[in-house]
C-alpha cells in the first residue's frame, strides 16, 4: 500500500523528491499511511474541495480489501 501512495502521489506533485510516506501498524491490525509532501504541493494533493485526496483514499481502500486489510491515509502539513 505505502508504494501505491507514493506513485499516485509523486505523480501528482511538481516536487516527487520530497513525497514521504510513513506506515504505522496499529494494534488492531489496521495499517495508517501519512503522506508528506512540499508545502507548495498541498493544493495539488488535496485538490479542489479534497475531491483527490478522497480519490486516493478510494483506490487505497479498495486495494487493501482485495488484501483483507484496513488502512487509513493522512495527508500531514
Amino acid at each position: 500500500m505505502k508504494e501505491l501512495v507514493e506513485v499516485i502521489a509523486k505523480s501528482l506533485v511538481t516536487k516527487p523528491d520530497q513525497v514521504v510516506v510513513t506506515e504505522t501498524v496499529a494494534d488492531d491490525g489496521s495499517i495508517l499511511l501519512e503522506l508528506r509532501v512540499s508545502p507548495d504541493d498541498m493544493g495539488k494533493v488535496i485538490g479542489k474541495q479534497g475531491r483527490i485526496a478522497k480519490a486516493l483514499r478510494t483506490v487505497v481502500k479498495v486495494a487493501a480489501t482485495k488484501e483483507d486489510k484496513k488502512v487509513v491515509v493522512d495527508i500531514i502539513q
